[in-house]
């Protein structure tokens, strides 16, 4: 897949890595460590095929974050709050695959509200929710398609403005 122009001066500065996961434990350990690079205020975006790993990928994050409730895909109520069972940033956790428009759309959401407070993971939210802030974390997972059994993933993991210019994600792939 092939990334898109940038259209801004943050997207410009982009800070990127590229991770192989061979298993669904892997991908939710990576979760678990991209938790530990996050805090409240953070957006991160996920993409990639039907079964790629996000949910998967998500639930490690919730585990990192210390969150309360099982991290299951919001598909059918479009979101979920996971409040923190510590200290910690709650998880907001949104599924926008069934959402055709942009941020309007998603506006009764209030994610515009609960970002400064909150970690907001957003599923198939590329070109609805990037208004939301010029610092966000964008992961793309990539998997064979088609009739394979292979759990092989790779994860380009993209941070993008001033928020994750000096991130080192290469911590990811420890």
């Amino acid at each position: 897949m092939e990334a898109a122009a940038p259209h801004d001066p943050a997207e410009q500065s982009a800070n990127s890595t590229g991770l192989t996961v061979t298993s669904p434990e892997q991908m939710r350990e990576l979760g678990r460590r991209l938790a530990k690079l996050l805090r409240a205020g953070d957006l991160v975006l996920l993409s990639g095929e039907l079964g790629a790993g996000k949910t998967t990928l998500t639930r490690g994050l919730g585990e990192g974050l210390g969150v309360r409730g099982a991290v299951t895909s919001p598909t059918f109520v479009i979101a979920r709050v996971h409040p923190s069972l510590g200290d910690g940033p709650p998880l907001v956790h949104v599924d926008a695959y069934r959402l055709s428009g942009g941020l309007d759309e998603m506006e009764d959401l209030d994610l515009d509200v609960s970002l400064p407070e909150s970690v907001i993971v957003v599923e198939w939210g590329e070109g609805k929710v990037e208004e939301l802030t010029d610092d966000r974390l964008q992961l793309v997972i990539h998997r064979a398609v088609g009739d394979t059994t292979d759990e092989v993933r790779e994860v380009t993991v993209t941070g993008l403005g001033g928020r994750w210019a000096a991130t080192d994600l290469t911590v990811l792939s420890a």
